[in-house]
């Protein structure tokens, strides 16, 4: 058995390998031959053995065991056991003795172990789940760091003591291990054993075989493989599919069943093998080689094993490799082919995160000098990145290196395992190790391109996938992956040892041209640093990209780091760790010093022509007054539309009034629900129903232009009108209040916002944090905030105490990149996001909308489509020449870069003005833009252009450029042709006056004082934009934007916020209308225009506007892929002359080939934008022809003269262009417009394809190739970056994102992977997984740039307004008293106007009304009295019974603080009432019977009580919690003011929601009782909505029944209470009548009740004056409990409110008539008096009656009243009437309530009585058809009032003795009606009444029995004619108990 040693390889005889892959070939039976390199570098060391040694391998390293098959390298040659000897044990597990071995079973018994030995734990295949303990001699056992192990073996079986094992072998036989390989120990000894505090045998740590330093295999793997997967572009994590050039059938030989195999590197040929651990090699085929073509090595790996051979070995020699003998496979470099789509060809930049990061380097050993001058000789500052190990301290010149230490943090990220497996239990996978993360690093680094820069994220996902494959088998277990076309193959994978590692990397690098070096180290990573820096001094480093410097020397570990030397990778990667602060200091700093005036030099030798300057100035001079005369005559004497007065008018210039659009709308509502929601839950955290009002403050960034496009959005909205916070006269600064920018100021007006929202807690202030990505430094952790106070502003206001703890403040974020506010540690939960909704689902569009976002996603689009113009595009010109620059030293490229392209600006200005030759001097894309801005206000009537967006995020550069574009535009004399605006966050828009004077014209506006503030109000001015700052800030840009020009946008930019925010600028709104007509145009003719229009520029797009192109994406277009400038001289040639000289007037003076540069015919400025505003209406476009059908509304005409030219000009103009369109491949600009233009210039405003096309976006090559590739999802790569500068990831271990992601997805992917950095303000916020960190008064708006978010919010704050508005109004009944003119005119009056109660002798003078007035009974029977004279046409039409509440008038009214309120009402004051504990949990309560008899239903009652524990003190027990005894109350004589003396009852059915039971605030907080009267099967829901109210539920008889039944009960139960209370109190000394009789019933709609305040002039003085206000509850019952004679009143009531209250109504205080809704009845008094048990309807009216005629007192309060909420759920409402049979749910109509008896009529499931009384009320006229609209001769009602429809009067009388009637001894009545008479109705007491002749009679009883008996018993035969049919039954089955009715006539 061989020892490892650590000799490192150092030749190879090439030859010698080669033969032996041959010979390894031609024994295969793979159908594929191995690479060479693979077989040299990667196969196990047991191939080359195989090789020299014979047929028989002695491997110290075999194929794990136990994890399947294993697939061979050769025949299989299984190892040959000696037959064994008869009789011994075979059992796994158990030696040969039999005896036990398993560590769970004998870990607790002695064993003797000799001294120098130790107990390990061997693994056996057969039991992967054990380990077998045994003895062995420690020498024969490696040290810790994997070397000096003595050759063979010695040990002990513990089981059976025997002992003196000399081979493994003999002892693998012995403890029945039973291997199909060669045993070697180096496999199967896995462990230490120890013992643990308990003295348990355990498995301890692993034994370290060869080096492998704790990595050595826990979980048998299958082989290792490349850690890049082949299938880069495969959707699924695992390839299924065999990798082209292998095949996973046919493996070497035999496919073993057996777990080892004598070849198995071939596995790592195989599909997606895995490898295992830190140990596996990776390897990967390098990009574009295919696997034999070898200048890069196709596969790179390591041997297992350095050392010299075993003794056995014979092949080996001190020159050659020592000969390998693992059983690993060290290849997989047939599978490791890089595909094109794969990470490694997109370019990519920061391999260190954007950020800057200032974290200590750790550094040890002696410091190393950075040489003097290194920047001046590199022309780049290196940039060092930290790898793994101690880093040595540098000094000497710092200024010119970079030193980062983020990838070390990614090698450190990738060492975690991931969290997801580990939920699993798998502890046991092994991260990947050191040595292999940097082998993949130098993978990484050699398959760059020269143009691609490094990204940290291509690294981490190639260590995860590297990974992965690792632990393929492993990870299967836990979560589901295609199946592999291969059983998995577990294997022990060599491991990479550091002695390996440089030699290995060298090799890697060896194939790459110099771009990769690779330093050795001997003994620090210090001699490899200043190696490298003597190299670079000495110049040999000049193709070198990348320097790997690897130090191996420690025992331990390694120590690594790369420098990145490659002057452009250096460049952008330092540039990419600044912070955009450092990075403007670096610029401001090479401004000051003068770096940038030295290159004025160099720049002048690049235009051979001589400097740009001298040859401006002699062109200047040359031209001076031509070029401006010209171009101002052709300015004038355009053919233009003229308005009437003269003036040029251009018809697509429409400013549009703002408006919302429906997905504004939508998301308005999410946002209210989301907040309603907040207040919903059970967490109290939001109160909606305390807040009266809603103010708000919106916070900006500190960005001039986006303040004043905030307030003029808030302007415009009208939200301040809508919230009642605007005055009537609205200023400006008035506005202002409401938006406050983030700048050094903001802190004092956040305070007094602050102190706002502490003096209103009845406001709901609503913090809006827009651009919210924007600032999110921690005030604790930020290093600036002394120097630089506006740093951390948002944390130190938004973040603070008062607004986080305020409960009136809601928080809302909004972003278009809310990335960095969906960490691990946000604030916001993710219930309360809010992300802007889809546009269409399953291809349906969910908002109709004529416009069309076009985002990133649609710019993307535009790059796929072959036949269209990308609207994203390169300048691949610009890039060249920045690349040749590139030599120049770093810190000069920026400047570099802006000279360059203001040098482009500059020539292409000068080319299109006259000066051809410079066209060669800059780019044809420059060259377009230039050429569509000057042409653009020539194709207008008034001159509208287009806008240029320039992006120089310096704003010290972008001065620069602004000064040098100044002047070149000054020299060609074109000031007044395009404006050139410096944009910058610090200050507004300065525009010339020239131009200010023009926007004024073309806006009409005629204020001479206005200046424009935002750019959206530069809509249609020519204008350059020179657009500063790190960070746009929100700025809206006009829909005259044409180009984004964002060539200069540096690195930091690559991170997915600051990207996505660059190209956010251009995105746009295009429209969605269809042309009309479309197929009316010549479409021949379109063609060919479109032709001669430039092939590479989408401004003259002819053919697809309006034509059956229209509908397809706005950019299909031709696309000519030819950059070269010679393909452009045509329209260079056209250049001059056009622009020079020609006037655009002239329609037939074409010359050829020069119209080619004539204005072109829908401008090349045609796109615009209006984020916020809806799309202007296009204007006329195309062909002449089509102009009518194409100009919405009135487009003024051409002259009818020029129209008829028209068509033949174009069609000769266009077919003789078409040759030369044609022929002109040119990919610039310049290639003319189709003909026709000449004369058609009104159609052709650069606007009027503004609304159709967006903007055209020029980017780095970097960020376009970033952009456009997408990952094998198709998610744009840029989505993958790292997704802000201010959070990292939190693990490399993550899934990829993916496009079929949500928003929502996608923020549950970031709220897990990312953490904040320190800096971030959410870094302390909370431990990840507590959902209590999350802030619950927080919401985040997100949605993409420019689509219209600001809307969207302002219009939330207009609905959450309206809604708290109507949270705090209620809409209630609001109808005049009925039948006014029909009252008592009586001699008698209450006079005494200023009584406050009753005077009881005046008022017992008082008639009795017995009118009806309240409203709700506008449809019921008419009561007749002494008085009235009702003529027939007083009464109106009835109404049909479904307009009854639908056609009632109601009105809004605001709640008053004395309001009664539904469940949805939370306020602080009546937490404890409603019963809810600070802890959320329900009162106790408990339940009482209590039962009493009453003779009339001739039965006991049963009632329960539900008592809440904090309302027992009203009640009376037998003992605390003992029977209940009765209800406590009050005495008369009680004065307090601080409780109501009478109890209160409300009735109430199914509005255990909406009912208004919380009466705290309108009992004031005064102490009262009030019990909730339910039926029985509504107990639990009520008792669930208001815990802490005491419930009455009534018997389960009653659940049917109507509220007669409970306001029966309430009454009896009232009066038996009261003698229980008189007994009870009786004993205590009080007298019986001391005790208060009055108990309240109250409707459960009543909401507020008011107090009418009379001024008059005298005490019987009719002229006075009145108001009304809103009192509480407790004020009215206190009033009137404090009454004198109060005892003598049997029922007391209010007015029901009106707002068409008259003076007369309210002018008498007091009333004697009917009251409803609110009573207060003296029970006592009423004693004999009861409401009917089975009534439904107008049982109130029928009591009032009933009292009335017993001879007591009714008082209606006047000057008190009520107000009734409509309530529309409950009530008698939820009285269903329905079929009881069948199953359909037609409605039953009211005539069908009856039938005859015996007949089949289809019975009702509904209550006779209320069957009974909906007949009488709709069809009583069948009954009484005598009576019908004949008030004179009412129908004589006895004993009870039913309605029998507004039609028909009743007359009532009582039966009882001394009642009072009214005299009825002159009355002829024309019918008769008896509704269950008792014996006081006689046949005598009917003989006193007169009938008229034809009469008619109702008799109604309970059964047939009893009608006869009551015929009978009143002789009703004598005066009556009876027929058998007039008999009826209300339609109920018998089991219901039908009312039966018999009619008859009088004779």
């Amino acid at each position: 058995m061989g020892n490892s040693y650590a000799g490192q390889l150092k030749t190879t005889r090439f030859e010698e390998v080669l033969h032996n892959s041959i010979e390894a070939s031609l024994r295969s039976n793979n159908l594929v031959p191995r690479p060479i390199f693979s077989q040299l570098y990667l196969e196990a060391e047991q191939q080359l053995a195989a090789l020299e040694g014979g047929s028989r391998v002695d491997n110290e390293e075999e194929e794990e065991e136990g994890e399947g098959g294993l697939e061979t390298n050769g025949p299989p040659n299984p190892f040959q056991l000696h037959p064994l000897p008869e009789g011994c044990c075979t059992t796994d597990g158990f030696c040969q003795a039999g005896k036990d071995l398993r560590l769970v079973s004998i870990s607790n018994e002695p064993m003797d172990v000799p001294a120098g030995f130790l107990l390990v734990g061997v693994k056996s295949p057969s039991l992967p789940d054990h380990l077998l303990v045994c003895a062995v001699d420690k020498r024969f056992l490696p040290d810790d760091n994997g070397h000096n192990a003595l050759l063979g073996f010695s040990g002990n079986c513990v089981g059976c003591g025997k002992k003196g094992f000399c081979y493994f072998t003999e002892f693998s036989n012995h403890i029945n291990l039973k291997l199909t390989t060669q045993p070697k120990k180096q496999k199967h000894l896995k462990y230490y054993l120890v013992r643990n505090a308990q003295g348990t045998l355990t498995k301890g740590p692993l034994i370290c075989w060869k080096g492998s330093e704790f990595r050595s295999r826990q979980i048998p793997a299958s082989t290792c493989s490349s850690s890049l997967f082949p299938a880069l572009e495969s959707t699924a994590a695992f390839p299924s599919e065999p990798v082209p050039g292998t095949n996973p059938s046919i493996l070497m030989g035999a496919q073993q069943a057996g777990p080892a195999s004598d070849h198995p590197s071939l596995n790592a040929a195989m599909g997606p093998a895995v490898f295992n651990g830190k140990d596996s090699p990776k390897c990967q085929q390098l990009a574009k080689n295919n696997l034999l073509a070898l200048p890069r090595p196709s596969a790179l790996g390591i041997l297992s094993n350095s050392g010299p051979p075993k003794k056995r070995h014979k092949g080996w020699s001190p020159e050659s490799p020592s000969a390998p003998d693992g059983g690993c496979p060290q290849g997989g470099g047939n599978r490791a082919k890089y595909e094109s789509a794969g990470m490694s060809c997109v370019p990519q930049v920061g391999l260190v995160g954007p950020a800057s990061v200032t974290f200590p380097v750790v550094a040890s050993g002696e410091p190393v000098s950075v040489p003097d001058n290194l920047l001046k000789i590199c022309k780049a500052k290196p940039v060092i990145f930290k790898g793994h190990g101690n880093f040595p301290y540098l000094c000497g010149n710092l200024n010119d290196v970079v030193v980062s230490p983020l990838l070390y943090t990614c090698y450190q990220n990738s060492q975690s395992v991931s969290r997801a497996y580990e939920q699993y239990g798998a502890s046991a996978i092994q991260p990947i190790s050191e040595e292999m993360q940097l082998l993949l690093t130098v993978y990484y680094l050699v398959q760059l391109a020269a143009d691609q820069v490094p990204l940290m994220e291509d690294l981490e996902q190639i260590f995860l996938r590297s990974w992965r494959e690792s632990h393929l088998t492993e990870i299967r277990q836990y979560q589901q992956a295609p199946p592999q076309p291969f059983p998995p193959a577990p294997s022990a994978a060599a491991p990479v040892t550091s002695a390996q590692l440089p030699w290995l990397a060298s090799l890697a690098a060896s194939s790459c041209n110099d771009s990769v070096h690779v330093i050795e180290c001997a003994y620090s990573l210090a001699e490899g640093l200043s190696e490298m820096f003597r190299l670079l001094v000495e110049g040999k480093l000049a193709k070198t990209n990348y320097v790997v410097i690897i130090c191996a020397c420690r025992s331990a570990a390694i120590d690594s780091c790369i420098a990145v030397t490659g002057k452009y990778q250096a460049r952008i990667l330092s540039e990419s760790l600044l912070t955009p602060a450092e990075y403007q200091k670096e610029v401001n700093y090479e401004l000051v010093t003068g770096k940038v005036d030295s290159l004025g030099a160099f720049f002048s030798t690049l235009c051979p022509e001589g400097d740009i300057d001298i040859l401006l100035d002699k062109f200047h001079q040359e031209n001076q007054g031509h070029i401006s005369s010209s171009l101002a005559a052709s300015s004038v004497t355009k053919a233009a539309s003229l308005d009437v007065s003269g003036t040029p008018v251009c018809t697509s210039y429409n400013l549009e009034p703002h408006s919302i659009r429906p997905f504004q709308l939508a998301v308005a509502q999410k946002l209210l629900s989301h907040v309603c929601s907040i207040a919903d839950s059970s967490t109290q955290n939001l109160d909606l129903g305390s807040f009266e009002k809603v103010d708000f403050l919106i916070c900006i960034p500190p960005s001039e232009v986006t303040y004043q496009q905030t307030l003029l959005h808030v302007w415009h909205s009208g939200v301040l009108l809508e919230l009642g916070l605007k005055k009537e006269h609205m200023t400006k600064q008035r506005v202002e209040q409401y938006v406050l920018k983030l700048d050094t100021e903001a802190q004092t007006k956040f305070k007094a916002f602050l102190q706002n929202s502490f003096q209103n807690p009845h406001t709901l202030f609503v913090l809006i944090h827009d651009h919210a990505h924007w600032d999110l430094v921690s005030t604790v952790h930020n290093l600036y905030s002394q120097s630089d106070p506006s740093v951390g502003l948002v944390d130190r206001l938004l973040n603070c105490r008062e607004v986080k703890e305020a409960p009136n403040i809601v928080t809302l974020h909004v972003t278009s990149f809310p990335y960095a506010l969906q960490t691990q540690h946000t604030l916001i939960s993710p219930y309360n996001e809010i992300h802007w909704p889809a546009s269409c689902s399953n291809g349906v569009d969910l908002y109709h909308e004529n416009k069309k976002y076009f985002g990133l996603s649609e710019f993307i689009e535009s790059t796929l489509s072959g036949h269209s113009l990308p609207l994203l595009r390169y300048d691949s010109s610009f890039e060249a020449m920045v690349t040749a620059l590139g030599k120049r030293p770093r810190d000069e490229v920026r400047h570099i870069l802006l000279k360059l392209c203001s040098k482009h600006y500059a020539a292409a200005l000068m080319a299109v003005s006259g000066l051809p030759q410079m066209k060669n001097y800059t780019s044809v894309e420059t060259l377009e833009i230039t050429q569509n801005l000057l042409n653009s206000p020539k194709q207008c009537p008034c001159g509208h252009g287009l806008m240029v967006l320039l992006r120089v995020p310096c704003s010290p550069l972008a001065v620069v450029a602004y000064e040098r574009l100044a002047h070149v535009r000054a020299r060609l004399a074109l000031e007044e042709h395009f404006e050139i605006i410096l944009g910058s966050p610090s200050s507004g828009v300065t525009v010339g006056k020239h131009f200010v004077k023009q926007l004024r014209m073309w806006q009409k506006i005629e204020d001479v004082e206005w200046r424009p503030q935002t750019y959206l109000e530069l809509e249609g001015l020519p204008c350059i934009l020179i657009f500063s700052g790190m960070d746009p800030h929100g700025e809206s840009l006009p829909r005259s934007l044409r180009y984004c020009d964002l060539r200069l946008i540096n690195s930091s930019c690559l991170v997915r916020t600051a990207l996505e925010q660059e190209l956010g600028l251009a995105a746009y709104f295009v429209s969605n209308e269809v042309p009309l007509e479309k197929g009316a145009r010549n479409e021949a003719l379109e063609s060919d225009a479109e032709k001669l229009s430039s092939t590479d520029n989408e401004d003259e797009e002819l053919g697809t506007e309006g034509s059956t192109s229209e509908k397809r994406s706005p950019m299909k277009r031709e696309r000519s892929r030819s950059h070269d400038s010679a393909s452009s001289s045509l329209s260079s040639k056209a250049s001059g002359s056009a622009l020079g000289g020609e006037s655009s007037a002239q329609p037939t003076a074409l010359p050829q080939g020069e119209h080619a540069r004539s204005p072109q015919p829908r401008g090349p400025a045609e796109e615009g934008r209006a984020p916020g505003e809806k799309q202007r209406p296009r204007a006329s476009q195309g062909p002449p022809s089509a102009i009518s059908r194409h100009s919405p509304g009135p487009t003024p005409q051409p002259d009818c003269s020029l129209r008829t030219g028209q068509r033949s000009v174009q069609v000769s103009v266009t077919s003789s262009c078409s040759q030369l369109s044609s022929s002109s491949g040119s990919s610039s600009s310049s290639v003319a417009p189709a003909a026709g233009t000449w004369v058609l210039q009104a159609s052709q405003c650069s606007l009027t394809k503004a609304c159709r096309q967006p903007p055209i976006v020029f980017l780095p090559k970097l960020v376009y190739d970033m952009v456009v590739s997408t990952d094998s999802s198709g998610l744009p790569k840029a989505a993958s970056l790292l997704p802000s500068p201010s959070v990292m990831w939190a693990s490399s271990f993550r899934p990829l994102l993916s496009k079929t992601m949500t928003s929502t997805e996608q923020s549950l992917y970031y709220r897990q992977w990312t953490v904040p950095r320190p800096s971030h303000m959410d870094y302390g916020n909370r431990a990840e997984g507590r959902v209590d960190g999350f802030h619950p008064r927080r919401l985040l708006l997100s949605g993409p740039p420019q689509i219209g978010k600001t809307g969207a919010y302002l219009q939330f704050l207009s609905v959450l307004s309206r809604m708290l508005v109507r949270l705090t109004e209620v809409d209630v009944y609001d109808e005049e008293e009925i039948n006014i003119n029909l009252r008592e005119e009586s001699d008698w009056h209450y006079l005494q106007l200023s009584d406050p109660w009753p005077d009881l002798e005046l008022f017992k003078k008082l008639p009795f009304d017995y009118i009806i007035h309240d409203p709700k009974y506008e449809d019921a029977s008419l009561i007749c009295s002494h008085y009235q004279g009702i003529k027939s046409e007083d009464r109106g039409m009835s109404r049909k019974p479904e307009d009854l509440y639908v056609r009632r008038q109601t009105a809004r009214m605001r709640l008053s603080k004395y309001a009664a309120y539904n469940t949805y009402h939370h306020c602080e004051q009546c937490h404890q009432y409603m019963g809810f504990h600070p802890r959320y949990q329900l009162y106790e309560s408990t339940l009482h019977a209590f039962a009493f008899s009453y003779s009339m239903l001739g039965e006991e009652i049963q009632l329960h009580f539900i008592i809440p524990k904090s309302k027992e003190h009203h009640f009376v027990f037998s003992q605390p919690g003992g029977q209940l005894e009765s209800m406590r109350l009050p005495l008369v004589t009680d004065k307090s003011h601080e409780y109501i003396k009478s109890p209160t009852f409300t009735p109430t059915t199914g509005r255990h929601e909406h009912g208004l039971f919380n009466l705290y605030h309108a009992m004031d907080g005064a102490s009262h009782l009030h019990v909730l009267v339910v039926k029985e099967y509504e107990m639990a829901i009520y008792k669930k909505y208001w815990p802490n109210h005491i419930m009455l539920v009534l018997p389960s008889i009653f659940n049917s029944a109507g509220v007669g039944a409970a306001h029966f009960l309430i009454k009896e139960l009232s009066y038996h209470n009261l003698e229980l209370e008189r007994n009870r109190q009786e004993e205590l000394g009080i007298k019986p009548q001391d005790i208060w009789p009055f108990i309240v019933i109250s409707d459960d709609s009543c909401v507020m009740w008011n107090v009418v305040d009379v001024n008059s002039a005298g005490e019987r003085s009719r002229e006075f004056s009145w108001s009304e206000r809103n009192v509480s509850l407790k004020h009215i019952m206190q009033h009137i409990e404090a009454a004198p004679d109060i005892m003598h009143y049997a029922l007391l009531g209010l007015r029901k409110w009106s707002s068409k209250t008259r003076a007369s109504e309210v002018q008498e205080p007091f009333s004697r008539c009917h009251v409803h809704n609110f009573i207060i009845l003296n029970v006592d008094l009423t004693q004999n008096v009861q409401y009917n048990q089975n009534r439904f309807l107008c049982d109130d009216v029928d009591f009032n009656l009933r009292v009335h005629s017993a001879g007591l007192l009714l008082c209606r309060f006047n000057r008190f009243s009520v107000m009734k909420k409509q309530i529309v759920v409950g009530g008698h409402r939820s009285f269903h009437i329905t079929s009881k049979v069948s199953d359909n749910s037609a409605a039953v109509v009211p005539a069908q309530y009856i039938c005859a008896p015996d007949s089949k009529h289809t019975f009702l499931a509904a209550p006779a009585q209320l069957l009974l009384e909906k007949f009488l009320q709709h069809h009583s006229h069948l009954f009484f058809p005598l009576s019908l609209k004949n008030h004179d001769h009412p129908v004589l009602s006895v004993d009870c009032y039913l309605n029998l429809g507004s039609q028909i009067s009743v007359c009532y009388v009582s039966s009882r003795p001394h009642s009072l009637n009214i005299s009825c001894s002159d009355l002829l009545f024309s019918g008769l009606l008896l509704y269950l008479c008792d014996s006081f109705v006689g046949a005598s007491f009917l003989k006193k009444f007169h009938f008229l002749k034809g009469a008619t009679l109702c008799v109604i009883c309970q059964d047939r029995s009893s009608l006869r008996q009551t015929v009978v018993r009143l002789e009703l035969e004598d005066e009556w004619q009876f027929r058998l049919r007039d008999e009826f039954q209300t339609a109920n089955a018998r089991e219901d108990r039908p009312l039966f009715f018999l009619t008859g006539r009088h004779i």
